[in-house]
């Protein structure tokens, strides 16, 4: 595990997503990260398609709603 330096901003806005996400800090930027890794690799997918894929190969269902 390493420490990444981030903006104090950043910081709080990771902060303040984590309670609504009811996730850890941490795990809201990993979260952040993975998605805009996976964007960056896929630029013509939407969020919601990422988030379907992701599903898919974790072996878990999806559907529109679950995903909305």
């Amino acid at each position: 595990m390493g420490i990444v330096k981030i903006d104090e901003d950043l910081h709080e806005e990771v902060r303040r997503a984590s309670s609504v996400m009811c996730r850890s800090i941490n795990a809201q930027a990993e979260f952040w990260m993975k998605i805009g890794m996976l964007a960056e690799s896929n630029p013509t997918m939407s969020f919601t398609d990422i988030v379907k894929m992701q599903l898919k190969a974790a072996n878990l269902p999806s559907s529109d709603a679950a995903v909305a």
